[in-house]
Parts: structure tokens; sequence; C-alpha cells
């Protein structure tokens, strides 16, 4: 009944008893109704119809639209808000579901039945312009999931550049670039965390009278989804939120070894230090492909040689696919399993760091040639 109710707020025209015109309302405990569209977001349901299972919650609906055309009609039981064994019909005129389920992304469905196995990160023809000045030139590339990935060439080249076009700081002039089989280019901005890509940018950009634990947990937000009244009031669920956030912040800061440095103020501390605290705050947003854009830049020869273990310990604990930017060769081609070399905008080799170094192409450009 309490049920009945909260489906006649939504609509009013549903009768509350049973009448010839409505016989499936035989009972209180025989209270089933027919749906044509639900959607149920928030945790308390999904709607699956490409595989033919809608749940709700027995309490809680939260209907976003009811189509008076429904492409599909099932029967539910409100016992205990579980689907009856006789699952309901299709309605008339229409055909079955089809079996393949798809995955709803930014630019568009990817077809998750039959899928074929493509690179976590795909840059494909990536043109930038500045007026006339052409910053990157038909680039391309892939990066598989797990790889360390290196991004080299001459000051100028488009390395930078490029990676603005991977957060989305720029938009290129032509080209697609493609995480996890979705356009990054079909994505806003302030999602691009929530999706799986966490970056480091080459001047360290943190809050100086934070401390360590409070810069690092900064890197969680996105991965939080409690409301602005939800943290004024301090409910629950914001509070548990917290909680959980400060846990994996304390997690990264024992994982980077900074656990003597975890309330300091950022804004004292020596600036390798400084780095690592970075790293950690982009490491808080759990992303899948991490962009590190010149990490051993101000490092001194022991320090690089930190930071290439933090790295591969990156990949192999973290389980992060890491691009990076960098003019440290040694750091380079000791870490990648891939190199990419750019240089005024142009892709001139890609490969292994054993062939990118005997290419000529990247001789030249590094070396330039005799006259």
């Amino acid at each position: 009944a309490d049920f009945d109710s909260a489906i006649r707020r939504f609509d009013p025209s549903r009768p509350s008893h049973p009448s010839p015109a409505n016989p499936d309302l035989s009972s209180p405990t025989d209270n089933c109704f027919n749906i044509s569209r639900l959607f149920v977001d928030h945790g308390l349901g999904r709607d699956t119809a490409s595989h033919g299972a809608v749940f709700v919650s027995p309490v809680y609906i939260h209907r976003k639209e009811i189509s008076s055309r429904p492409p599909f009609t099932r029967k539910f039981s409100l016992a205990r808000g579980r689907r009856t064994a006789q699952s309901a019909t299709v309605a008339k005129g229409r055909g079955n579901h089809p079996a393949t389920h798809t995955r709803k992304g930014y630019g568009g469905n990817a077809n998750v039945a039959g899928q074929t196995a493509a690179p976590l990160l795909r840059v494909q023809g990536v043109t930038v312009r500045f007026g006339g000045v052409v910053a990157l030139d038909d680039v391309s590339f892939d990066v598989e999931e797990g790889q360390i990935a290196g991004l080299i060439g001459p000051n100028g080249a488009g390395k930078t550049t490029l990676f603005n076009c991977l957060s989305r700081l720029y938009q290129p002039s032509a080209g697609e670039i493609l995480f996890e089989g979705m356009s990054v280019l079909a994505v806003p901005r302030h999602r691009i965390p929530s999706i799986g890509i966490g970056r480091t940018f080459q001047n360290v950009a943190l809050f100086d009278k934070l401390t360590v634990l409070e810069n690092v947990m900064v890197g969680r937000h996105s991965q939080t989804s409690s409301s602005f009244f939800a943290n004024a009031l301090r409910l629950g669920s914001a509070v548990r939120e917290q909680a959980a956030a400060k846990a994996r912040a304390m997690e990264l800061i024992d994982f980077m070894d900074l656990l003597p440095f975890t309330d300091w103020p950022a804004g004292g501390l020596p600036f390798p230090i400084r780095k690592r605290v970075e790293l950690a705050r982009a490491l808080a947003a759990a992303p899948k492909l991490l962009l590190l854009d010149e990490p051993a830049a101000g490092l001194n020869h022991d320090e690089v040689h930190t930071l290439e273990a933090q790295i591969r310990r990156v990949r192999d604990i973290q389980g992060v696919t890491v691009l990076l930017v960098e003019h440290h060769m040694s750091l380079v081609m000791s870490i990648s399993d891939k190199v990419v070399t750019v240089n005024f905008g142009r892709k001139i080799a890609d490969g292994t760091p054993d062939e990118v170094r005997a290419n000529p192409e990247v001789i030249r450009a590094y070396l330039g040639t005799a006259e």
C-alpha cells in the first residue's frame, strides 16, 4: 500500500483500488504493476533494458521518465522489490531485445559482446594549429594497458601541446583521441579525472598552506559524490566519504614514502618532496592512465634514480598505465616499454627504446647533421 501511494505521487491518474478497468490490482498481497520505462539512479537501481533486467528498490524510486509508448513492458512484484518468476512481456509489435550488452559512455556506445581488445589510449591524426603555426601535424600512436610509454622530442616539438589535448586543455583542430574506445574529445574538461586520466605538470602546483595529507585528499575529489548540503550538514554519507578519502590518501602517502611529512605544510617542503606529493595527489584520483609531464625536471642524479623506481612501482603495484614526457634520455630509455618521438609537431619514430635510439631521424633531430 505504501509503495502504491509512492507510485501515485508520480502518476495521480493511477487508481488505488481494483476495478474492472484495472484487473492487475487484485489485492494488496498481489500488487503488480506494468511499467513502461523506468530509470533508477543514485545507487537505488539501474536501467539495463539492453540485456533485459530492471532492478527496483522496494522503498524508493527515482523516476526520470515514463514513456507513453513503451519499447517494452514488464510486470514486477512488489514483494521485496524483486522481479517475479513470470518475467513479463515484450510489448505488442516490438521485437525481443538483442542479447548483446551495450555500454553507454561519452562519444557513443561501445559493443562489449565480441569486442576485440583495443589499446587503452589511441591518438589518431591529431593536428593542432595556433593561427598559422602548426604545433602538431597528424600525430598518431597507441598506448597499451600496462605500458610505460615515453614521449620525447626537442624543445618546441609539441609534446606538452599533445598532453594538453589529452587532458582537454586544448581542442585539436583535427583528429581523434580514444580512451578505452571512447572519444576523449566528447568529455567535458572537468570530467577527465572521472573517466580515469590523471596528470602532473611541469611546474609543481600544490596548495602551499595545506598539509601533505590535505593536498593528497584534494586529488580524491573527483571520486566523491556527496552533495554540497551533505557536506555542509555533515551527513553520514559525507562523513563516510571523507573518511574513505583520508584512508586512501594515507595509503598513497605511505606508498610514496611521505609519512614523515604527512602533517607538514606543502609550501616549505624541498622540491623533490613536492614532486612526490604531486604524484601522490594524481594517484588519489584512481587514474587508469597517468600523464607525467617532465617528472625529472629539477632533480639530481640520485633523485632521478629514485623517481625511476617510483614510476615502476606505480605501474606494477598501482596498476596504472604511464605516459611521460621527459628530456632525461637515460630515464626514458631505461623505464619505457615504447618510445614515441616528435619533432616540429610530426611523429618521426615509434617503437622500443632500442629501435628509437638507433633511428636516423631521431639522431638527426637531437644532434643535427654535418654540413
